[in-house]
């Protein structure tokens, strides 16, 4: 069962769509704690900032496609992460470290090239968006 006390990761995104480099990046955080928050960014049909204007995914689907794809690799909602709906977030600030630990992760080409605007283009292309 997910433990709201317990260190847990937090992963911020907009998820237009979660695709194979996310679910890389999942795993990477899961290791981290055991458990991982996947905050989803209210963005539909708007602007998620500079570059972030193609936003065509609803909180359900979003919501749908983290979960059907964790469950290919056996991670459930409930019990290794959940998932939470959140303001369009575009500024993440503090005022001093207090127990939180900023990382970029760093992939191999062959998923940091994965690109959700492509992803979106080729599902445009196929009639499937």
């Amino acid at each position: 069962m997910f433990d709201w006390k317990k260190p847990t990761v937090q992963m911020l995104g907009r998820w237009q769509p979660w695709h194979k480099g996310h679910q890389e990046l999942f795993k990477r955080c899961i290791e981290k704690t055991g458990q991982v928050i996947i905050q989803v960014r209210d963005v539909e049909g708007v602007s998620g900032g500079e570059g972030q204007d193609d936003n065509p995914f609803c909180w359900d689907t979003v919501c749908k496609n983290i979960e059907e794809n964790l469950l290919l690799d056996n991670y459930k909602r409930g019990k290794d992460y959940e998932i939470m709906l959140v303001p369009n977030i575009t500024n993440i600030t503090f005022g001093r470290g207090v127990g939180y630990k900023f990382e970029e992760e760093v992939f191999e080409e062959e998923i940091s090239s994965i690109s959700a605007t492509q992803i979106r283009a080729n599902l445009r292309e196929k009639g499937e968006l």
